[in-house]
């Protein structure tokens, strides 16, 4: 059940995620087709007098087109609601017994029903009411000209014709709304996705002033107070340092001005002085205290200062993720300091940044296991909204790599490689 405005060509169902439900028009028209056209001869000839020759062109007018209903529903309608019309009015040349149906046989109405199901399937509401208009019109105006009377069941062609038509045209509403939902809800979701980057790189940009900020400033106090803190500077000297003074002041307020545009009303938490390794004992604690024991291994290295916010932000997205989804699940919190960690060439595992085995490393390592018991839904329904990304984002920020995945024997794994050379940062 494709879109109304796609291709006239394709077939009906051909939409269908299955195989099976693609195929099953093609089943259906061959088996009426197959099976309506002897009969309909045989019927006609045989219970009704006809001619032969004449009924097996009505035959084939009747069953054939239903193969190409398949793809073209409405031209197949138009051929064999005139070969309809076509029998009914030959067969008002033979004289057949009372007890028959007319003016269209069982057979034709096994027919006209499949036919009119497919045209619901497939075509616009105003065609099906224009379809059902016709059929009542032609069942009606050959009432006039009944040889043994018109009653309800001569009407049969309409009625059944009508809900097929209705039935079509239901299941083809129903199927359009559930696809426009999944399109809607995949661009939700690609929207979700987009928002959380964009939310995690503005708030990256953000601590990242707090970090430089400091050392601007320092830069700035330094050179301005050398000429007092150093004796018979030269002038060229201290016209240098004077302006390098200068030069840090404006790049400092250039960043507090795209710093306000980054900021919100929620932010102003964030100007408190960033974490680095030494709050994640802290951060550990505090989870320690609402899922059970964590095991901590800390690290007592000097690292710079976006690595040492980055590794504390990716501890803490992988303990609010054991919060969430493994609460009282053992889980391990390991900082090291340790040479090259390969090559990084999976292109799943990395984060950004070559890795290419320079310089030490800083490795945070946080697995959990499996939670103790099952439970029916997480303990926390929203979180942070920032997750693998935000983690994939800290680990590019410094040129490192990211490793995340599932354990086999239950439970989860988040180890980021960070470099701590300045090199590695190009």
């Amino acid at each position: 059940m494709e879109p109304v405005e796609a291709g006239r060509s394709r077939a009906v169902l051909a939409g269908a995620s299955r195989r099976w439900v693609r195929g099953l028009p093609w089943a259906l028209a061959f088996v009426l087709s197959v099976a309506l056209l002897p009969t309909t001869i045989v019927v006609l000839t045989a219970d009704y007098g006809l001619n032969g020759a004449v009924a097996g062109g009505l035959a084939v007018a009747q069953a054939a087109p239903l193969l190409l209903a398949v793809v073209r529903p409405l031209q197949a309608w138009y051929v064999v609601f005139l070969g309809d019309v076509a029998g009914a009015l030959a067969l008002l040349s033979v004289d057949f017994e009372e007890r028959l149906l007319w003016p269209f046989p069982p057979m034709e109405l096994v027919g006209y029903v499949g036919l009119c199901l497919a045209l619901g399937l497939r075509e616009r509401r105003r065609t099906l009411v224009l379809v059902w208009l016709a059929t009542a019109a032609a069942n009606v105006g050959l009432g006039f000209a009944a040889p043994h009377g018109f009653g309800a069941r001569e009407l049969l062609f309409t009625i059944l014709g009508g809900v097929a038509l209705l039935l079509g045209g239901v299941l083809r509403d129903r199927y359009e709304v559930q696809r426009r939902l999944a399109e809607q809800e995949n661009i939700s979701e690609a929207e979700r996705g987009r928002r959380t980057l964009l939310e995690e790189r503005a708030r990256i940009a953000r601590e990242l002033h707090d970090v430089v900020a400091h050392h601007m400033s320092v830069i700035t106090v330094q050179a301005d107070t050398a000429e007092y803190r150093l004796r018979a500077l030269p002038p060229d000297v201290r016209e240098e340092f004077t302006s390098i003074a200068s030069t840090a002041r404006e790049s400092l307020g250039e960043m507090r001005r795209l710093l306000g545009v980054l900021r919100n009303e929620e932010a102003h938490g964030e100007l408190v002085p960033q974490p680095g390794l030494a709050q994640i004992g802290q951060l550990v604690e505090a989870t320690a205290r609402t899922v059970g024991p964590v095991e901590f291994s800390p690290c007592e290295a000097e690292v710079p200062e976006a690595v040492g916010l980055s590794a504390y932000r990716i501890v803490q997205e992988a303990l609010a993720n054991v919060v969430r989804h493994a609460p009282g699940a053992a889980t391990r919190v390991s900082l090291s300091v340790d040479g090259p960690v390969g090559d990084g060439d999976d292109p799943d595992d990395r984060a950004g940044g070559d890795g290419g085995g320079r310089g030490e490393r800083l490795t945070v390592l946080v697995v959990n296991g499996p939670p103790p018991r099952p439970r029916d839904g997480p303990l926390e329904v929203g979180g942070t909204g920032h997750g693998l990304v935000g983690m994939r984002e800290r680990v590019r920020l410094v040129g490192g790599t990211l490793d995340v995945g599932p354990l086999p024997a239950g439970g989860f794994r988040v180890a980021a490689h960070l470099p701590l050379t300045e090199k590695d940062f190009t």
